[in-house]
């Protein structure tokens, strides 16, 4: 009486990963260019990944600002997550499981005894259905994620839409709508920037200003504590420009912290971030809608070979990744990241790109 179910258990199993090969398998993976004048973006379907931005410098120069792989072949086996956009829920959740209504919900550990970047196969790595493409404003792309996926619970529609504002503007909007149960969402673009090109050598020299005056610390396993910290006189402070480096020494491993952005009740949407590569002129503002943003120097960078072959190393660019609190399933203090049918998520970032 027992084998008999537990024989169909089997086959469904089957057939549902069967399935999903074929699903992929039906998809085909393209590579797709959003361009204004000087300013180009190269953009695959294969997990909503963003291949390359080109961009002028103050001398009218153009370099590729973004690391990335020579061939889609590379980000298949990426353990980077290049340009890739992440999810069900980016960054770290302690210990691989969460509870939600009751119910205990176990993820696959891919980092450690943690989960990472939605799993062993999150958003990064489905291909994603092009939705709508106009090559001089905008291409957006769907995915729908099934209940179970990752150990995820409920069916999730998700929509990402890659646009140009005016001549120097890049946004990007991501929308997950929950369709059967509760449950986490916190979407990130993961793009690696390097101001002086893809293959200028390492950011330390790059000035950054960051607009949050606290930090959700973490423990050697890179989990939040679950306190909410200050960052006056720490290593931290980047309220006031100055350079990536100037204070690594008080931080030999680099930077992979989540900011808490600063914001006024009136004011909803707000600014992250100003990055400025003093050699190129080039500048980068950027703009959210989230309440944090993950500053990560890619100090696990280790000899990973890229474009035309060049080797990315340790500080060889910078992430600036809008999103909620990292491991908030797991700490009640922290604003809730659980989304319930009926109710809509969405990530907005807004970038603005001169040069002087």
């Amino acid at each position: 009486m027992g084998k008999v179910p537990l024989l169909c258990y089997f086959l469904l199993i089957a057939l549902l990963f069967v399935n999903v090969s074929k699903a992929d398998a039906d998809e085909e993976i393209g590579v797709y260019e959003l361009k204004k004048g000087d300013f180009s973006v190269k953009i695959t379907n294969y997990g909503a990944t963003v291949l390359s931005v080109i961009l002028p410098d103050r001398n009218g120069k153009l370099d590729d600002v973004v690391l990335g792989y020579e061939s889609i072949e590379g980000y298949k086996n990426d353990s980077t997550y290049f340009g890739g956009l992440i999810g069900r829920v980016a960054n770290r959740i302690g210990g691989a499981h969460f509870t939600l209504n009751g119910i205990i919900y176990m993820l696959p550990a891919n980092n450690g005894k943690n989960t990472l970047h939605g799993g062993t196969k999150g958003f990064s790595d489905v291909i994603w259905t092009v939705k709508s493409y106009k090559k001089d404003s905008h291409i957006t792309f769907t995915y729908n994620s099934f209940d179970g996926e990752q150990g995820f619970p409920g069916d999730l529609s998700v929509t990402v839409t890659y646009m140009f504002i005016g001549t120097n503007k890049l946004a990007i909007k991501m929308v997950a709508k929950p369709l059967t149960k509760a449950t986490p969402v916190n979407l990130a673009s993961h793009t690696y920037w390097n101001l002086a090109g893809h293959n200028s050598g390492d950011i330390l020299s790059h000035n950054i200003q960051i607009f949050g005056s606290h930090i959700t610390p973490v423990n050697d396993e890179l989990i939040p504590t679950g306190e909410i910290f200050p960052i006056h006189g720490t290593p931290y402070d980047f309220l006031q420009p100055r350079s990536i480096g100037s204070k690594l020494n008080d931080l030999p491993d680099g930077y992979d912290i989540n900011y808490v952005l600063d914001s006024t009740s009136s004011v909803h949407f707000k600014k992250v971030a100003v990055v400025h590569e003093s050699k190129s002129g080039r500048k980068m503002e950027l703009w959210t809608n989230q309440i944090g943003v993950q500053f990560y120097t890619s100090n696990m960078l280790d000899n990973v070979e890229g474009k035309g072959g060049y080797v990315y190393s340790k500080y060889g660019a910078l992430c600036l990744e809008t999103q909620g609190f990292p491991d908030s399933v797991n700490h009640p203090n922290f604003p809730s990241q659980i989304v319930n049918p009926g109710e809509i998520y969405e990530n907005v970032m807004v970038y603005r790109f001169t040069a002087h």
